[in-house]
């Protein structure tokens, strides 16, 4: 699990993509397991199915595209690794749009982890 930040800073560039309309949504469903556990302030949220995460990912997506989002900024980050094959991700990120303002500044920790189809994050808890 020594490489999660590298393989995070790939998925960020894949997501950052497609918010800005670069790249399929579907593209995202090689970083995320499935089921993933979604957690808010408003509740824990399963998602059972591809469709189902596919669904979630692609409103988050829809969200930053009306916003005019060009651009993800890691503010702060902190990776702890569980065992051999899993890792919690915590990030401060800085959405912004092209002319340098910010969309929005969310918090999120994820659980990353090695499994039969490989590195997947199989929690997303905002915070």
């Amino acid at each position: 699990m020594d490489d999660v930040d590298r393989w995070f800073d790939e998925y960020l560039a894949v997501f950052a993509a497609c918010a800005r309309g670069e790249r399929d949504t579907a593209a995202l469903l090689d970083y995320y397991a499935v089921p993933l556990l979604v957690t808010t302030g408003d509740g824990a949220f399963p998602l059972t199915t591809a469709g189902e995460v596919a669904g979630v990912l692609g409103k988050q997506v829809d969200a930053l595209r009306a916003a005019a989002f060009a651009r993800t900024e890691l503010v702060a980050a902190k990776v702890t690794v569980l065992n051999a094959t899993s890792a919690l991700f915590a990030a401060t990120f800085s959405r912004g749009r092209a002319d340098r303002t910010e969309i929005d500044r969310p918090a999120v920790t994820y659980l990353i982890a090695d499994g039969p189809v490989g590195r997947r994050i199989h929690v997303l808890a905002a915070h």
